[in-house]
C-alpha cells in the first residue's frame, strides 16, 4: 500500500481539454484508490488517451494500448460500495462470463456523464467523484489525451 487510508487523496487529471479534479475515497475503496495513486505517481497514465466516449454514459481511459484491451497486467478485487452518481470515477472490468469475481481492470477507469444506477447492480467499483472540472469531462472526445495525473494527499 502506498496510501494511508486515514488520509484524503485528490487526483488532478490534466487533459488537453483542461483539468478534472477528483476526490478519491480511500475509506470505501482502499485497493482501487491505492492502485490509481500508485499508477499516477509512476506516470503510467501520462499521454494515454480516452479511448471510449459514449454520450450521456461515460468517458473511459487508462488503456496503454488505446483500444480497451490493455492494462498493467493485473486485476483488482472488487470493492462495491459507492454509487454511480454523475461524475463518479470507477474501474472498468471484463464481463461476468470471463470474470465472475467482478475483478476490476488494473488501469482502465471511467467517469460517468450522468447518474448510472444500473451499474451499481453490475459490480463495478467506484472509487471517487469529480469535484471540479465536470465541464471538462463533458467536453472529452475519443482520442483526447490524459497529459498527466497529479496526486495530492491531505
Amino acid at each position: 500500500m502506498v496510501i494511508d487510508e486515514s488520509k484524503g487523496y485528490i487526483a488532478t487529471i490534466q487533459t488537453n481539454k483542461g483539468d478534472i479534479v477528483v476526490e478519491l475515497d480511500a475509506a470505501s475503496a482502499p485497493l482501487h484508490t491505492n492502485n490509481f495513486v500508485f499508477l499516477a505517481r509512476q506516470g503510467f497514465y501520462d499521454d494515454l488517451t480516452f479511448h471510449r466516449v459514449i454520450p450521456d454514459f461515460v468517458v473511459q481511459g487508462g488503456d496503454p494500448l488505446g483500444k480497451g484491451t490493455g492494462g498493467p497486467g493485473y486485476q483488482i478485487p472488487a470493492e462495491i460500495a459507492l454509487p454511480h452518481q454523475q461524475g463518479a470515477i470507477a474501474m472498468a472490468r471484463k464481463g461476468d462470463q470471463v470474470n465472475p469475481e467482478k475483478k476490476s481492470s488494473g488501469s482502465q477507469f471511467y467517469i460517468t456523464l450522468k447518474s448510472q444506477p444500473h451499474l451499481d447492480q453490475q459490480g463495478y467499483s467506484v472509487f471517487g467523484r469529480v469535484k471540479e472540472g465536470f465541464d471538462v469531462v463533458q467536453k472529452i472526445e475519443k482520442g483526447d489525451v490524459i497529459e498527466r495525473i497529479n496526486i495530492e494527499e491531505r
